[in-house]
């Protein structure tokens, strides 16, 4: 079924206010003549990630860019800036409802990944029916389904159905590794390189999480968010950044200290890994550009890969924080809304230490808690359990586990028990930073499951007159803790259908909370940011 848009350009400029331009930049003097020529071909391969993005968006993605680029009235200038802000004709923060004439009302809930009129049924239906191996193709990261001669499903893998694009991000690769003196960076980008050509990214996910360079790069198929049908499919991005040494050293303590909150979360000892990967590294990056799925609306702060779990298991995962990005995001958005929303005792809480912690110790959790599992004697793993559940009871997990973990480190002196107070106040403020992207996207519908929970649990409280919230510090650790073990024991027994009941009773817009939200119309809801590094280097 198709729209005609009825966005007027002055609807669209008010929809894009919600995004306040920022310029996002950093220090490139210390880097070395050779990384400086790297960082040249690195922000190329990051611009055909973008085109690849588009594509798995939707069949129609490309053409319609390029239709938008061509129309020169006020309005269709105003359209192709939000469809470039979105990345897609549809609306991030409207519940992807469409702003463009002639294209879907909706985004299609399994993007361009299989033919827009296969349902669920039949998939799983076709996927029964397939030899074993081929089902783990079919369910893997790193293929399309598509339709044969005679409507029939098939499998095709990403070094196919992107053979176009591919070859020539493997390019910029391999430029950038013969330019750079940095071995690990070399070895990463050679072996990115052939992964596009292969499908096969196991190695170069593991030569990513040895990289020990100025210049830190994350580029290829990775998050699945954009698979709304099963989460099982992988979206090109791309992060060009450069390592925050610094602050690197400062956190990498926190490594040190993850099989003993692994032993600790509250769920059954079974639930637990006895023997996590390797310390995972930490880093601390400023961003110098993106490329495809982090370009897309609301803007990736932090992130923690790779998501295989054969990786995972073996090596752990890489927790990543762009620091730039998040100073950005909190004096940009989250102190004006705990202005607004906060009792003013507590106003004087909110700090952007307390912020950034917490980020980093969502993004330790990821790597966290239940991932292989077992199934009525069968091995599987969350991700397949969960399907399109997953990304919003992964971010929701990772968000109250981070205040879990933080809490058990204060108890045990190994953090400031000063930061009590500021890590509780400035979560609560940024709750309704998260909840302004949307139920229908993972992280906001995460962040509105936490909310309700913890107002019915009592570790916030709302005072309907003034229409402001403050903490109940003596509740908010032991609520925090008992929603980590209740969805982490749903992760560990596969339950999707009580994952649903968690998501559809706590994972909603309630009207005290849209009460709320309308009062916060006037601040952006988040950046949208402007990388010269990226223009004087391209």
């Amino acid at each position: 079924m198709r729209q005609q848009g009825q966005a007027s350009s002055s609807k669209l400029s008010a929809d894009m206010a919600r995004y306040a331009p920022t310029v996002i930049t950093a220090d490139t003097t210390a880097l070395s003549p050779g990384d400086r020529k790297a960082l040249v071909s690195l922000v190329r391969a990051a611009a055909v990630m973008d085109r690849l993005f588009l594509r798995q968006t939707w069949s129609g993605n490309e053409e319609t860019m390029r239709k938008l680029a061509a129309d020169q009235t006020p309005e269709g200038r105003e359209r192709y800036r939000y469809f470039v802000i979105n990345m897609g004709p549809w609306s991030r923060l409207d519940a992807n409802a469409s702003f463009v004439p002639g294209t879907p009302a909706m985004r299609p809930h399994g993007a361009n990944y299989y033919p827009e009129d296969m349902t669920r049924e039949e998939f799983n239906a076709w996927l029964a029916a397939l030899p074993e191996a081929d089902r783990e193709r079919a369910t893997g990261y790193f293929t399309t389904v598509r339709r044969t001669a005679d409507k029939a499903l098939r499998i095709v893998p990403y070094n196919r159905e992107y053979a176009d694009l591919l070859p020539e991000a493997a390019g910029h690769l391999r430029d950038a590794a013969t330019a750079t003196e940095n071995p690990s960076l070399r070895t990463y980008l050679t072996l990115r390189a052939d992964a596009f050509l292969s499908d096969n990214y196991y190695k170069s996910d593991i030569a990513w999480m040895d990289l020990d360079s100025p210049l830190d790069i994350t580029i290829g198929p990775y998050e699945v968010y954009m698979d709304e049908l099963f989460n099982y499919k992988a979206a090109f991005e791309a992060f060009i950044t450069l390592r925050n040494q610094d602050e690197s050293q400062k956190l990498a303590f926190f490594a040190n200290h993850l099989q003993e909150i692994e032993n600790i979360l509250p769920i059954q000892p079974a639930y637990r890994n006895p023997r996590l990967g390797a310390a995972a590294p930490i880093r601390v990056v400023d961003l110098v550009a993106t490329g495809g799925e982090p370009r897309a609306g609301v803007q990736t702060a932090a992130f923690n890969l790779p998501n295989d779990e054969r990786v995972v298991t073996e090596r752990g995962s890489k927790r990543v924080m762009l620091k730039n990005v998040q100073e950005a995001k909190f004096n940009t958005i989250l102190k004006p809304i705990a202005a607004l929303v906060l009792d003013p005792s507590q106003q004087k809480d909110v700090a952007f230490e307390p912020f950034f912690t917490h980020i980093l110790a969502h993004e330790l959790m990821h790597g966290l808690g239940p991932h292989a599992i077992t199934v009525n004697g069968k091995k599987s793993t969350v991700r397949h359990q969960m399907k399109e559940l997953g990304s919003a009871t992964e971010e929701a997990k990772a968000d109250v586990a981070g205040l879990f973990a933080l809490h058990s480190l204060i108890d045990r002196g190994l953090l400031d028990s000063a930061m009590t107070r500021p890590l509780a106040v400035t979560f609560l403020a940024s709750m309704f930073r998260s909840v302004r992207f949307g139920i229908t996207e993972a992280h906001g519908r995460g962040m509105a499951l936490q909310f309700n929970y913890m107002l019915e649990n009592g570790a916030i409280a709302h005072d309907s007159t003034s229409d402001t919230y403050c903490v109940d510090f003596k509740r908010f650790a032991q609520v925090a803790s008992k929603l980590t073990g209740e969805i982490m024991t749903i992760q560990a027994e596969g339950d999707y259908a009580r994952a649903k009941k968690l998501l559809d009773t706590y994972g909603v817009l309630t009207p005290v909370l849209q009460r709320t939200l309308d009062r916060l119309k006037a601040i952006p809801v988040d950046i949208a940011p402007e990388y010269p590094l990226a223009r004087t280097t391209s």
